[in-house]
């Protein structure tokens, strides 16, 4: 099953994902697709106004391609992703814990002491391919303020279910949540 949708002005088919017996999401992967990479940083570089920022923040790894090409088209000579496990190359790094529904269990996120040196007095925008429960989007502000950083904006390609009802956030298209027979959830 699939959903199809318009995401920065370009149709693509969602793959229905079970998450459990009564709730099934749609897979927003842009991993292989420049086309609506590209799109969908353009568009939500619109969403940021200009100036209003130092360094675009994000958690591995969906969001890594978006990351990348909003940087590159915005002219951003750095951008930060924390880690979901401590790398050689950190220096003393920095961690919290992060839950999202797409990960079972929880998961830490980390970030070394360097990079939050970078951090420290900026103002960041925290930036994500999906928000939906919010879990990882308060794992990355968490980070980024233990950083001392300034969380000024929150961006996403799409807001899932409940998400698109937030005021703290924007993205550009809403993405409903599915029951299994694939129809929209009320």
């Amino acid at each position: 099953m699939t959903y199809t949708m318009k995401i920065a002005g370009l149709e693509r088919q969602l793959p229905l994902c079970k998450i459990n017996d009564s709730l099934y999401i749609g897979a927003f992967i842009c991993f292989g697709d420049a086309e609506i990479t590209e799109a969908a940083a353009r568009d939500m570089l619109k969403l940021l106004p200009e100036g209003s920022y130092d360094y675009l923040f994000t958690a591995e790894a969906k969001s890594i391609p978006l990351i990348h090409e909003m940087a590159r088209q915005s002219g951003a000579k750095k951008y930060f992703i924390a880690r979901k496990g401590p790398k050689a190359y950190m220096p003393d790094p920095i961690h919290v814990e992060d839950k999202s529904i797409t990960t079972a269990g929880t998961q830490n996120l980390y970030l070394g002491s360097d990079d939050a040196a970078l951090i420290r007095g900026k103002r960041i925008v925290l930036m994500d391919d999906v928000i939906s429960t919010g879990g990882s989007l308060l794992a990355m502000e968490a980070l980024v303020k233990m950083a001392g950083g300034i969380v000024v904006d929150r961006v996403a390609v799409l807001a899932e279910g409940d998400a698109a009802n937030r005021k703290d956030i924007k993205f550009l298209e809403k993405l409903p949540l599915f029951n299994p027979d694939g129809t929209v959830k009320e």
